[in-house]
């Protein structure tokens, strides 16, 4: 059974930062790109980053600059560092493995 499991979402003042992560189990990790995802109600799902299977980062313009990808192929997680963190930051932040899984996601909200 596949399962992703994020965490280390919560309310933040802007300009602050938070460390999300997500646990991957029931897949071969390693053998796996992983996303990071962002849905704001009422807003089409938007991708923040990419790390592939060898370590390379892609960011989209949300996450350029100010957020950090990064995978532990060993305990089959991937983390997203977030600073500088903006109201416009506020969503439903998601990972997911490949194009298939996906997690239920943890609530980001930054207030201003």
């Amino acid at each position: 059974q596949v399962r992703l499991v994020e965490s280390g979402g919560g309310l933040v003042q802007a300009g602050g930062s938070l460390a999300l992560s997500c646990s991957a189990s029931g897949i071969l990790f390693s053998h796996l790109d992983m996303h990071w995802y962002r849905q704001d109600p009422g807003k089409q799902r938007e991708l923040v980053a990419t790390i592939t299977t060898t370590s390379n980062t892609i960011y989209t313009e949300s996450g350029r600059g100010r957020f950090t990808i990064s995978r532990d192929n060993a305990k089959n997680t991937v983390y997203l560092q977030m600073n500088s963190l903006k109201p416009e930051d506020t969503a439903v932040y998601y990972c997911q493995a490949g194009s298939l899984w996906r997690g239920q996601g943890t609530q980001v909200t930054v207030s201003s």
